[in-house]
């Protein structure tokens, strides 16, 4: 019989921690990284040209980037935000029709939308996941629908065929968000390549990175592969005949050619890490099987994570204290990276979204008298919430070796311990 664990001997009580020194971070960045990008400085300084963009790295790394995906065609752009930006700007959506988005993604994933002047509507997760689904998309169509973007939030895979088998029947073009979703999979098929077009994020926290900051947007159709690449450069002519000027007013969102040449680097260190990731998740998951503060929450069926995250459930029923503070406690023992809740990729509920300060105090595109749909519809999304409320997610990563998995399952079972009903 496993013995009970007194409150005082909890770290967060006082008592002695089960770890003292910190989780060791990614290294993400390492020689290799450094060697490409020296290797730009010593061409500028010996040729006398500096280096810009869209030039023989960034134009290698897209190309790489979508043989990774099984061919087709990517656009490097400069952030996450502007991939899912100009992709949807490939789309064309008329202005003041209605784009459905994910309750759970990040700002950078819905605020494209108003500054379309396109209106953004929230579909509800599916119950139990941060995911949204068939059957909470189709419950906010309407006929002023024009996109659909759907986010596979923390490297779980949302039930995109579903969605996509929705979508066609009505005609509308779906653009995954793919931007914590890395080497995910549904079915065998890694996601970014199932809906029209996708958008990926390349900034230094993802599975892996071109720099700072960075995205890419990624199709197999090449009429949008086009319309992107004029999207993200000013509308240049790209794709168009000789002689044609600019086609559409856009900004300049480029990538460059110094992050391009670190992107070539980290696209081959990619199936690694997301192998990594799933080694430590699947060893986690042996150690955890023995708890009861805590369940892994089922994926749609045929989903492989590649795990930015791990999205795990609270029992409350198994303890006597709150989620908050049992979570504070493990984290606490061990400095486990725990985010206690993910309310904060909720976009809809904030002030940007609750107030539409999008184009100075005109609450445009809500407030246009061309847009005909009910510019006061609220968006409770029961699901998301309850989601959020219960679950957590444990921010694992791939330099975790044999201690951080043993420390985070004895931290969680010290607490469980503790709690324990």
């Amino acid at each position: 019989m496993v013995s009970k664990v007194e409150l005082s001997e909890l770290a967060i009580n006082g008592g002695p921690k089960l770890r003292e020194t910190p989780y060791p971070n990614r290294g993400l960045i390492g020689n290799e990284e450094k060697a490409a990008a020296v290797a730009m400085f010593d061409e500028a300084i010996a040729t006398g040209n500096a280096f810009g963009y869209n030039g023989e790295a960034e134009e290698a790394y897209c190309r790489e980037f979508a043989e990774s995906l099984g061919g087709g065609f990517a656009d490097a752009v400069n952030s996450g935000t502007n991939a899912v930006y100009v992709a949807l700007r490939a789309l064309n959506p008329e202005p003041f029709t209605e784009i459905v988005v994910s309750a759970v993604t990040d700002p950078g994933g819905m605020m494209p939308i108003p500054l379309l002047n396109c209106i953004p509507v929230v579909a509800d997760a599916q119950p139990g996941r941060y995911n949204t689904g068939p059957e909470q998309v189709e419950a906010v169509l309407s006929p002023l629908t024009s996109a659909i973007v759907i986010s596979h939030i923390g490297g779980e895979p949302a039930d995109i065929e579903g969605i996509i088998e929705l979508a066609k029947s009505r005609g509308i073009p779906v653009v995954e968000d793919c931007a914590q979703a890395h080497g995910a999979s549904l079915n065998g098929r890694l996601v970014g390549t199932l809906g029209d077009i996708s958008a990926f994020s390349t900034m230094f926290g993802k599975h892996h990175c071109t720099g700072g900051q960075g995205g890419v947007v990624f199709t197999r159709n090449e009429d949008l592969y086009w319309a992107a690449r004029r999207a993200s450069d000013r509308g240049k002519p790209f794709g168009l005949p000789a002689g044609s000027t600019n086609h559409i007013a856009a900004l300049n969102l480029n990538l460059n050619d110094l992050s391009g040449a670190i992107g070539r680097v980290q696209l081959k260190k990619l199936a690694r890490i997301v192998a990594q990731r799933r080694d430590i998740v699947d060893r986690l998951c042996e150690g955890f099987a023995r708890l009861k503060s805590i369940s892994v929450p089922p994926q749609v069926e045929g989903a492989r994570h590649s795990y930015w995250f791990w999205r795990l459930q609270f029992e409350q029923d198994a303890v006597s204290c709150n989620k908050d503070l049992f979570l504070a406690a493990v984290a606490t023992e061990a400095s486990v990276p725990i985010n206690a809740s993910y309310r904060a990729a909720m976009p809809h509920l904030f002030d940007w979204f609750v107030n539409r300060r999008v184009f100075g105090t005109s609450q445009l595109p809500w407030s246009a008298p061309q847009y005909t749909g009910d510019a006061d519809r609220q968006f409770p999304c029961p699901n998301a919430m309850a989601a959020t409320e219960m679950q957590f997610n444990l921010h694992l990563s791939e330099a975790w070796g044999e201690r951080e998995i043993a420390d985070t399952v004895a931290a969680f079972e010290k607490v469980e311990r503790a709690y324990a009903k």
